[in-house]
């Protein structure tokens, strides 16, 4: 059973206890929501760099009272960008690992310092100080970091000496890199150690006026109503769109009381399903997301035909809710774990590798190009009452599953009035190979259902194909905090992190 935790006066979610401490210091000291997102999400930069880090992307909601905005800090290809190139390589997909063309420019700090600028009360020096402090004097590998740190040592050296969870890790060239943030803002970062660092390590892939430019932007949010609530999330080049649409689809279905039916469990995979098969078509940057498909692709459900998707990876998801009542929903990647296995040479940061979500068909509006931004699988959410009051930030690691993992968190969380810890706690299903970036491809449904789960006879008496996988971070690792009706806030972390931390104040 997952704990809910109850908090009066703000509340940090995160994966590591290190991080969700940093946040709630940040609070106690009158940061706000924003400040202590940044905060969590810089010492989650440094702790957890096989899942985020200072070298991705970011995204996130901020409900601030009078409304909800929406940032997009995902990074844009560089200027060298060159798909014919590729093409006449032979490759028909973008290059996965050791590739700098699949490295736009990292987004990550333009978003920390495009939602201080706008959200934040604190100095930003006092913001990032917990994450100077743990990359300049240590910090334990955790149980997720430390089995791959072994082989990652022999790519940078920070992470030589890692043999067992505990043993302790310092990351000088990060501190370095967030101390020129912390005084000089971006001009420290990409004009910096770091930028001078990856304009020679990309060898032509990017320009200096590639790192002038910056890489967030407000943007209006993809919001729907459904089950008497706002759902918002960002829009493409985000999937965020297919968490709305596959709610709306299931918005019309008759769906059991009861989610250990194994009714439920196939009603949600048709939604998302009938939501997704054309994803590859429709996802780019400044898509129209096609939410009034809603009653058409409902006709869909139990088509045998519809694609399914695959392949694993990480990110990092994080949120936040303070004592005035400020909400901010964040989440930030490499994409692949450890990202592209490139290293900025300087500062040791790693890389992403974001850009593995461009096609390489010529004419394709998500075509590899200079200064375009990938399709996304990173999908925040934050939900708001009738009255446009925030009710909840919630989001999850994942993938390609990253939809379907929300859809089933949405629907027992505004459907069942189940409790943060029952929402977060109760079994999953994913298609596919659970988390991933490949598109969707056409193939047999297979459906991945999480150890402790009662669905998989029902599910192939309806035709699934059932794949029983064990508990753990290939289901995502979900948080959210619910503002309660009394103004209390309910959170809960995903024990799949294992270190997880729902900390409140």
């Amino acid at each position: 059973m997952t704990s809910t935790r109850y908090a009066p006066n703000g509340m940090v979610c995160t994966i590591d206890h290190l991080a969700s401490a940093a946040g709630v210091g940040v609070l106690e000291k009158g940061g706000s929501a924003a400040d202590a997102a940044v905060a969590a999400n810089a010492v989650l930069a440094v702790t957890a760099p096989h899942m985020c880090g200072l070298g991705g992307d970011l995204f996130a909601l901020v409900h601030d009272g009078s409304g909800v905005h929406a940032l997009n800090a995902s990074g844009r290809a560089g200027s060298g960008a060159d798909p014919a190139r590729l093409r006449a390589e032979g490759q028909t997909t973008m290059p996965h690992l050791y590739d700098i063309r699949s490295v736009p420019v990292p987004g990550c700090v333009d978003g920390w310092l495009a939602l201080h600028t706008r959200f934040g009360r604190l100095p930003l020096a006092e913001v990032l100080a917990p994450a100077i402090r743990l990359a300049a004097t240590g910090f334990p590998a955790s149980p997720l970091l430390a089995p791959g740190a072994s082989f990652i040592g022999t790519l940078q050296s920070d992470y030589a000496s890692v043999k067992s969870v505990g043993d302790p890790i310092r990351r000088p060239g990060a501190a370095r890199a967030l101390e020129a943030i912390a005084k000089s803002g971006r001009t420290g970062f990409y004009q910096g150690e770091f930028g001078q660092g990856l304009l020679k390590l990309g060898a032509g892939e990017y320009t200096e006026d590639d790192l002038d430019r910056e890489q967030a932007d407000w943007v209006t949010p993809l919001s729907t109503r459904v089950f008497g609530h706002d759902v918002h999330t960002i829009p493409p080049n985000s999937q965020g769109y297919l968490l709305l649409l596959a709610l709306r689809i299931l918005e019309g279905l008759d769906l059991p009381e009861d989610p250990a039916d194994p009714a439920w469990a196939h009603l949600l995979i048709e939604s998302a399903r009938a939501a997704g098969h054309d994803r590859l078509d429709v996802l780019y940057e400044n898509a129209t997301a096609p939410l009034d498909s809603a009653a058409a692709r409902r006709a869909l459900v139990g088509a045998p035909d519809l694609p399914v998707h695959a392949k694993k990876g990480d990110t990092t998801y994080l949120c936040v809710v303070d004592g005035d009542g400020m909400g901010v929903s964040l989440i930030q990647s490499n994409a692949a774990g450890f990202g592209s296995l490139l290293f900025e040479p300087s500062t040791g940061i790693n890389l992403h590798n974001r850009g593995i979500g461009f096609s390489l068909t010529e004419g394709h509006p998500a075509e590899y190009g200079p200064g375009r931004r990938p399709p996304h699988t990173l999908a925040p959410a934050l939900i708001t009452k009738e009255d446009g009051s925030l009710r909840t930030v919630i989001g999850t690691m994942g993938g390609d599953a990253q939809p379907q993992i929300l859809l089933q968190l949405v629907t027992r969380l505004l459907v069942h009035d189940q409790t943060p810890g029952e929402v977060i706690g109760a079994s999953r299903w994913a298609l596919g190979s659970g988390t991933g970036f490949e598109t969707w491809r056409g193939g047999e449904v297979v459906v991945e259902v999480e150890d402790g789960a009662t669905w998989g006879p029902g599910l192939s008496e309806r035709g699934h194909r059932i794949v029983q996988e064990s508990y753990g971070d290939g289901f995502g690792h979900a948080h959210l905090i619910d503002v309660l009706p009394s103004g209390m806030l309910a959170g809960a972390a995903d024990p799949r992190a294992r270190i997880g931390s729902a900390l409140g104040r």
